[in-house]
């Protein structure tokens, strides 16, 4: 059995909202006659670029792919759990919202079944960027479905002003969307399902707009208290490295990273980690071996690789993601820090 962190090759999707230019974080994305508006760094079709899978797509890996890689609590018998990506955003995306699980098994089998809860972390903002995020108190369905109608909808959601290294937690149900001016790294069930209920009455070159899908984003919207929006997370440092407790909720939990030391950890054998590369270079070690790291590379570690260093040639920021396991080790390492419950709580989301 080979152990090692593996590399995964991102695929790019255009949008209509997205870039003309990928740098610096994907240079040879420059220049480009359509605008890209997402990386998919872990979706079904990227390719290991390292490892004992080299080579082949994620998809076709994880159904067989061994318990030490998966950890001992994943389902192989489902889509890879996590979806990670980077969005670009040079326009405003569409308001729209996700189905939950629930909903998304009962009605869309064939996208999958898979709900979506996601969260975001601003990698890049620029100084009037902003997402909207959740109704406003009072906005119940007549009055939402009132302002679609008019081209009011935006108004009915939360402003949220964003800067580099501000995140915001999503659950399914959360009408939203991002506005422009935002390189976003998202952290997802792995589910593409997105009910749009707003598109600024954009055209493509044919005259066409983009399918609205009114109706169902009104049966799973969730009206009333809102739960999801900024995260006001919780940092302990550590010797050499500085954590940051972002949000941990049934699907992912997600912490980053800041060091410019060597960082010495290991492996927990119920799940795998994702290590989410945002700035800095340097190495992942183990053993005798090592891979260099570079900015927008996610890296797959085996659940079961154990002991390993990160060894930074300049200061590091990552995300370090997973799908969390029968145990809360988010939960355990806030509380084992001395973290008071009134500030864990608000990160901890059932």
């Amino acid at each position: 059995m080979i152990l090692c962190p593996a590399r995964l090759e991102p695929i790019f999707s255009p949008r209509p909202w997205g870039s003309l230019s990928l740098a610096p974080y994907f240079p040879e994305k420059s220049n480009l006659t359509e605008p890209l508006g997402e990386a998919w760094m872990t979706g079904n079709e990227c390719r290991f670029a390292s490892g004992p899978f080299m080579g082949r797509t994620l998809g076709s890996v994880w159904p067989e792919i061994p318990v030490e890689w998966a950890g001992t609590t994943a389902d192989r018998g489902s889509l890879f759990p996590l979806l990670v990506k980077f969005i670009f955003s040079e326009d405003k995306l569409s308001v729209q919202v996700h189905p939950d699980d629930e909903y998304a098994a009962r009605h869309e089998k064939a996208a999958g079944g898979r709900g979506k809860t996601e969260m975001w972390y601003a990698v890049r903002s620029r100084p009037d960027a902003e997402v909207l995020v959740g109704l406003k108190s009072g906005v119940d369905r007549e009055k939402f479905e009132r302002s679609i109608g008019d081209g009011t909808a935006e108004e009915c959601l939360e402003r949220i002003a964003m800067r580099e290294g501000d995140a915001i937690f999503v659950p399914a149900g959360t009408a939203h969307t991002i506005g422009a001016g935002l390189v976003l790294c998202e952290i997802q069930e792995h589910s593409d399902l997105t009910y749009r209920v707003y598109d600024y009455n954009r055209r493509d070159a044919k005259g066409r707009g983009r399918e609205l899908h009114i109706e169902k984003a009104l049966d799973v919207i969730r009206f009333g208290k809102q739960s999801g929006g900024k995260i006001e997370p919780v940092s302990v440092t550590r010797g050499p490295l500085r954590e940051t407790f972002l949000a941990s909720c049934r699907y992912f939990a997600t912490v980053k990273w800041e060091f410019s030391e060597s960082v010495a950890t290991a492996t927990s054998r119920e799940h795998f980690d994702l290590m989410i590369v945002l700035e800095g270079a340097g190495n992942f070690a183990w053993g005798d071996s090592h891979e260099e790291y570079s900015p927008a590379q996610v890296w797959m570690i085996p659940a079961a690789l154990g002991a390993y260093r990160i060894e930074p040639s300049s200061r590091t920021v990552l995300l370090r993601t997973y799908a969390p396991g029968s145990s809360n080790e988010f939960l355990q390492r806030l509380k084992n820090s001395g973290v008071e419950e009134s500030k864990w709580s608000r990160l901890v989301h059932k």
